[in-house]
């Protein structure tokens, strides 16, 4: 079921939002060559505690950190650890927290020093994208009028749009009906409504979609091995232009 939110529900969505978009600021900052996914983890769980949140990947049917780290052709849910960055890395860094029990959600695909020509493109290409699906996240819209703007785009440009992930609604759960995927017709799909809450998050490959999960029941690869970057906001449907939760004003 979809559920539609009351003022107070998206006041706590708003300050969630905030702190998501806060902890993925600063991991920026902190992101260089010689740095391991496992310290960016240990400083996003304690600024997302300090802020008065609660990491909301945490123990999440069993995973065992507070950020997903997806490096080069890691698609989503890497798992941070003794992993050292290096120059010419991407990273997909994926952040989630709790406030009063409603969630944010958000990510966004760093460089780590000087990355080629094609990596730069890619992360472009996919920021892009999120932002020619949030623009069809309006009222009286449709679901697949948002998966078709990142599809069109994102295959315009070369590239692919994972096809067995996708994103979601989000709420007093981290995932909420209804999936929001980044591929599909426009027209078809539930109709958008004021009030209604998504995450939405195009996962891009440089080369096919196909992608499959590593021995840790976790971590997401291409299956080509091709690089992959992934950018994500949670927004809500009003009666206007939908409201970005996941960006700091």
């Amino acid at each position: 079921m979809i559920t539609l939110k009351s003022a107070q529900e998206i006041a706590f969505m708003r300050q969630a939002g905030r702190i998501v978009a806060e902890t993925l600021q600063e991991l920026g900052k902190r992101i260089s060559p010689g740095v391991t996914t496992g310290e960016l983890n240990k400083f996003a769980e304690d600024f997302i505690r300090e802020a008065g949140g609660v990491p909301a990947f945490l123990n999440y049917q069993g995973f065992p950190a507070s950020i997903c780290a997806s490096v080069n052709n890691e698609v989503v849910h890497g798992i941070p650890g003794l992993r050292i960055l290096e120059n010419g890395d991407i990273i997909s860094i994926d952040v989630g927290a709790f406030y009063h029990g409603y969630c944010g959600d958000s990510a966004c695909t760093f460089p780590v020093g000087e990355i080629s020509a094609e990596a730069e493109r890619l992360l472009a290409v996919t920021k892009k994208s999120l932002e020619m699906g949030i623009e069809k996240a309006v009222s009286g819209n449709r679901i697949g009028d948002i998966g078709a703007a990142i599809q069109t785009f994102v295959e315009d440009n070369g590239f692919s749009v994972v096809r067995a992930f996708v994103g979601h609604g989000i709420g007093q759960e981290m995932h909420e009906a209804p999936q929001v995927p980044n591929f599909g017709r426009p027209g078809y799909g539930p109709r958008l409504e004021p009030g209604m809450t998504l995450a939405i998050e195009p996962m891009v490959n440089a080369g096919t979609y196909d992608v499959a999960i590593m021995p840790n029941k976790w971590t997401v690869v291409t299956k080509d091995g091709s690089l992959s970057a992934h950018f994500e906001h949670s927004i809500l449907v009003t009666g206007g232009q939908p409201e970005i939760l996941t960006r700091l004003s």
